[in-house]
C-alpha cells in the first residue's frame, strides 16, 4: 500500500481521545499532558526515523517506526499510525531480501514526505481538539 492511499483515513479518531480522557478520569488535563507530550516529542520521533532510514540503520529504523506507530495509536492519530505501520511492514518484509543500505534510504524517499505532512496536520488537529472550548 502506498503512503498516498491513506488520505481517506481520519487524522485523529476522537473516540480514542474520549476513551483516554475517561481512563485518566480527567476533564481537560489529559490534553495538556499526554497529548501535549505527544505533540512536543513528535518532531524528535520523526527525526530519529529520518536519521535511521537515511543512514541505513535497520535496528534504529525499526525502533523509531515502532515508537512513532505506538505513540500515534495512543492518541488516536490514525493516519499517522497507518503510515508508520505501512513503513514498518515494508522494512520487515524487504530487509531480509534487500541490502538495507539501499532499501532504507529508498523507503525514506517514499515515506518521509507523507509522514512529515501528516504529522503537521495531526499536530494542528490535536491542538485544535484539545484547546479550551473545543467540541468533544
Amino acid at each position: 500500500m502506498s503512503p498516498a492511499e491513506h488520505a481517506p483515513r481520519p487524522l485523529v479518531d476522537q473516540s480514542v481521545l474520549n476513551r483516554l480522557r475517561e481512563e485518566l478520569e480527567e476533564d481537560e488535563g489529559y490534553c495538556r499532558l499526554f497529548v501535549g507530550n505527544f505533540i512536543e516529542y513528535l518532531p524528535h520521533r520523526i527525526g530519529r526515523l529520518r536519521l535511521a532510514l537515511t543512514t541505513g540503520d535497520l535496528e534504529g529504523a525499526v525502533d523509531a517506526v515502532l515508537s512513532l506507530k505506538t505513540s500515534s495509536q495512543m492518541v488516536g492519530a490514525e493516519r499517522l499510525a497507518n503510515l508508520a505501520m505501512d513503513l514498518e511492514g515494508e522494512i520487515r518484509s524487504e530487509s531480509g531480501r534487500a541490502n538495507v543500505a539501499v532499501l532504507l534510504p529508498q523507503l525514506a524517499a517514499a515515506f518521509l514526505r507523507p509522514i512529515n505532512q501528516c504529522s503537521r496536520q495531526t499536530m494542528h488537529r490535536l491542538q485544535s481538539q484539545c484547546s479550551p472550548g473545543a467540541k468533544r
